[in-house]
């Protein structure tokens, strides 16, 4: 398994069952899409959305808090993973659910089905 699947794993994993004292973090789920580490496995780029809030405000609101976090965070991680060395977290709001919609809204329109169907 991928350094960054086995750090998506476990932070989703902490995450879920901490209870934090940020109200931005209190009662919201997190959703990590993905985690990419660097080659030296030093810096983890973290990929989160909270579930049901689709707007950019709150995917920021979420990335920040969790970036407040990344110390304890960090800490934890440390102690669930064995890797080299435990990464530096940087939290960045996840937009690519909402390209996939867009892209998606896109195949759906009639225009553009009309021509992928008369090519088929």
């Amino acid at each position: 398994m991928r350094a960054g699947e086995i750090v998506r794993h476990a932070l989703a994993e902490i995450i879920s069952r901490e209870d934090f004292r940020d109200p931005d973090l209190s009662n919201v789920i997190v959703t990590v899409g993905e985690v990419r580490c660097s080659p030296d496995l030093k810096h983890a780029n973290i990929f989160v959305t909270p579930l049901g809030d689709d707007s950019e405000e709150g995917r920021k609101r979420l990335a920040d808090a969790l970036t407040r976090a990344k110390g304890f965070l960090r800490t934890r991680l440390g102690r669930e993973i064995e890797l080299k060395f435990t990464p530096e977290l940087h939290f960045i709001a996840d937009s690519s659910y909402d390209e996939a919609t867009a892209i998606d809204r896109l195949l759906n329109d009639p225009r553009v089905r009309r021509d992928v169907e008369s090519e088929g």
